[in-house]
């Protein structure tokens, strides 16, 4: 579920009997979505318009055009508008599809009631990214710079500074800023520039205001100064990262009343943090109050990450009556998306994976993973393929991309974080690169489904790859687990060269469990070739067992329910 069908209002409108039970299914799975009443259904629909985010109408698409067209004002504030025929086949994002959020609404709906989604949005329809869901701010010509894109048209990118994009299509060329003249033009700057019908102004998020204050200030000074401040220095305010001051305007008014007005969120600092930072314009009238020389200044420069290697101070405190403004703006951090793809299976890979596939310029990956997924990349995507036994040049590989600022997803299997790319990516990367993590669906837990319950209780991973970790070691953790009494799942169990440590590891937890404890082997979790085998402790054959596999060795509670493996999670055991 997107975040339109879990945070906002949303209208259903129904004319039939069938209408209004599709409506009710809607209405039991989303709490936020009801069904609204009229005299007449164009008087409900009209309500719908008027008092919800977002508008559901089980209706025939030509009466709801007759109805609404006279409500239309601004895509940017209507609500979205989706359509759902009498049989529930197809769910048309009519109105609203980026901007409202319509076409992840016909998705949602559509998967709710098992119908077929209809996105007509020219960028969707054709995989490329609309201007307006990037995640920034877009101003001046957006439909006619999207179009050009749509068209193959050449289209030049002017950037001020390398900002993590997603992949864009090869007509997009990237161009010094005094290029000649092209036909369109999509600009990423934070400065205020002459718009005309051919281009389009993308609003990085550079800027850091920082804002200092006597207590009680009024709201409309802060935001007046704010905004003078920035017109001044040709600053667009639609490149706000955040406002920022000491912690003790944490719960200033008229500073949170100004951060919620701009949609960004206030961040604060101690006085310690804000002394530590070297500023042009220190005061000791102003350390005397709050314990530092600098609240603006410092705030500013700090930002979000507490780094000040990459700010540079724009504008100087500005003060008024009782507030001060000083502006910083922030050099672009490279974005890393750690990503788990699950245990192989589509359905069982994450929305929030998909997505951040989609959102990356760079894909990184081992080439058996990246060809499951190649189908969702946008065209254009750059892609950075190695075989086998090269993780550390793949998390290297990755990190140096994030670096020089681009946005990059770094693949691999169930979950990135257990036994996979999350780890020696993350020992490269430094403060110049966000990371955003994706989870995934680990291969215990493809695993652990299809052998029934054995996680139900306490349970431990263990690889039995000496290639990186001495066997001694993985002996020591074995004996643990086996002394623990912990459900024990085997990561890298047997493979050619490593044929005799399996065998070695269930020699150790036979010693302290009884032989008939159930052992579940999965080869291929989720993937074609899918293979479910039972034994136990005295009848495993490690033959049966490679690299593609999963063991599963249950505890001394772990017992075989209709041929299921069921672990009790400490509650009385049925006799």
């Amino acid at each position: 579920m997107n975040d339109l069908t879990s945070h906002t209002r949303i209208g259903l409108v129904a004319a039939t009997a069938a209408g209004r039970r599709h409506a009710d299914t809607v209405a039991v799975a989303w709490p936020h979505a009801r069904l609204i009443e009229g005299e007449s259904v164009a008087d409900a629909l009209r309500t719908a318009w008027e008092r919800c985010d977002a508008v559901v109408a089980f209706l025939a698409t030509g009466a709801v055009v007759r109805i609404l067209a006279p409500l239309l004002g601004d895509k940017r504030s209507d609500p979205a508008v989706v359509v759902v025929d009498e049989a529930a086949r197809h769910a048309v994002a009519l109105l609203g599809g980026h901007a409202g959020g319509g076409n992840a609404l016909a998705e949602d709906v559509g998967a709710l009631l098992d119908a077929r989604p209809v996105i007509t949005t020219a960028t969707d329809a054709v995989d490329l990214p609309g201007l307006d869901t990037l995640g920034w701010p877009v101003q001046g010509a957006v439909a006619a710079v999207s179009r050009a894109i749509l068209d193959g048209e050449p289209v030049g990118l002017v950037a001020d500074a390398d900002w993590p994009l997603p992949a864009l299509p090869p007509n997009v060329r990237p161009l010094p800023g005094d290029a000649p003249e092209v036909g369109y033009r999509l600009l990423v700057t934070d400065r205020v520039v002459p718009l005309d019908e051919r281009t389009a102004v993308l609003r990085p998020p550079s800027l850091v205001a920082g804002i200092g204050a006597s207590r009680g200030v009024p709201a409309a000074e802060v935001a007046e100064l704010l905004h003078r401040v920035l017109a001044r220095a040709g600053l667009s305010p639609a490149s706000l990262r955040c406002l920022a001051s000491a912690d003790v305007k944490a719960d200033e008014a008229g500073i949170l009343s100004t951060a919620d007005a701009c949609g960004v969120p206030l961040v604060t600092w101690t006085a310690a943090q804000l002394a530590a930072v070297d500023v042009p314009h220190p005061s000791e009238v102003v350390r005397a109050a709050v314990g530092t020389p600098s609240v603006a200044e410092a705030a500013a420069l700090l930002g979000t990450a507490g780094r000040t290697d990459d700010a540079a101070l724009l504008v100087p405190k500005t003060a008024s009556a009782m507030a001060t403004v000083a502006v910083a703006r922030h050099a672009p951090r490279g974005r890393l998306a750690v990503v788990g793809l699950g245990p192989g299976a589509a359905d069982l890979r994450t929305p929030r994976a998909v997505a951040e596939l989609r959102r990356a310029a760079v894909v990184v990956g081992l080439d058996q993973y990246l060809d499951q997924v190649r189908d969702l990349l946008r065209p254009g995507t750059r892609v950075l393929s190695s075989g086998l036994g090269a993780e550390e040049a793949r998390a290297r590989a990755a990190v140096a991309e994030a670096a020089a600022g681009r946005a990059v997803a770094l693949i691999g299997s169930g979950d990135a974080g257990v036994y996979a790319m999350a780890s020696p990516a993350l020992e490269y990367a430094d403060e110049r690169i966000d990371v955003v993590g994706v989870p995934g669906v680990t291969a215990a837990l493809a695993a652990g489904a299809l052998l029934g319950a054995p996680l139900g209780h306490d349970h431990a991973y263990l690889s039995l790859s000496d290639l990186h970790t001495p066997w001694e070691v993985i002996e020591r953790r074995v004996t643990a687990a086996a002394e623990g009494d912990f459900v024990t799942l085997f990561y890298n169990p047997r493979s050619r060269n490593r044929d005799w440590q399996l065998g070695a590891a269930l020699t150790i937890l036979a010693k302290h469990r009884p032989p008939d404890t159930p052992v579940g082997v999965v080869r291929n979790a989720s993937r074609p070739g899918e293979r479910v085998h039972l034994a136990t402790l005295a009848t495993l054959d490690p033959a049966v067992v490679d690299m593609y596999s999963v063991v599963v060795v249950g505890s001394s509670d772990t017992r075989l329910v209709a041929g299921r493996m069921v672990t009790p999670r400490g509650y009385r055991w049925r006799s």
